[in-house]
């Protein structure tokens, strides 16, 4: 299975100047886990890492300590993560057949789960890493006035991986391109063209590192695994 790690992470709401990926967590870098994760999974047999010029030496240092044993390919990304992942779609070897896409910024994810979706992804199945939402959801308008309450054991968190058909992915992004449609994940695209997505249900600690105190978060559950 083919894997492309978005790895262009802004730091904005992280409140660093910086890639995020590239902060500390537990003595190394936010994407030196994401890496050890795929590296540890059988099922990977190649890896793009697809980010922003800037960042491409401290990548590249990331990638030389990991000693990796199969491919990695750095990707020049786009202005958007939608277009940086076409771009990683293009960069793909001739033989791709399904590719699982994964945020950098989710450096918790267990080796497992990227195997779970790699074999639905080999049995030509679209899917996507998610959680049942476990708050009760307000819908909001505007002026902060709730408006709806959604029923929330019909929602799921969607997170990463997100695994497709690489022909279809491809058909999909530029059908996208055509038709001006922005997305803030994969599976909205085959959503909006009536192809089934499905979800894998993910462990608790499959978050996202947005905020400061997701790398404590972070941190703590890297020293419990050790």
């Amino acid at each position: 299975m083919h894997l492309l790690i978005a790895a262009a992470g802004s730091g904005r709401r992280m409140g660093a100047t910086g890639n995020k990926l590239l902060l500390p967590v537990a003595g190394r870098s936010v994407l030196a886990w994401t890496l050890d994760a795929a590296l540890a999974c059988p099922s990977i047999s190649w890896i793009g890492i697809v980010g922003q010029p800037v960042d491409a030496a401290a990548i590249a240092a990331i990638v030389a300590e990991a000693q990796p044993d199969l491919p990695v390919q750095w990707i020049e990304g786009g202005d958007t993560r939608q277009e940086s992942v076409s771009r990683g779609l293009a960069a793909l070897p001739a033989a791709a057949g399904g590719v699982l896409i994964h945020d950098g910024a989710r450096c918790l994810v267990e080796p497992e789960l990227l195997a779970r979706c790699a074999a639905a992804v080999q049995q030509g199945a679209a899917v996507i890493a998610a959680t049942p939402v476990t708050d009760t959801i307000k819908q909001v308008d505007g002026a902060g006035t709730i408006t709806a309450t959604p029923d929330r054991s019909w929602l799921w968190a969607a997170q990463t991986p997100q695994g497709f058909p690489v022909q279809q992915l491809r058909a999909a992004h530029a059908t996208a391109t055509e038709q001006g449609w922005s997305v803030t994940d994969d599976a909205a695209l085959f959503e909006r063209l009536g192809l089934a997505v499905q979800v894998l249900e993910a462990p608790a600690s499959n978050i996202k590192l947005t905020t400061p105190f997701d790398l404590t978060v972070a941190a703590a559950v890297l020293a419990s695994r050790c």
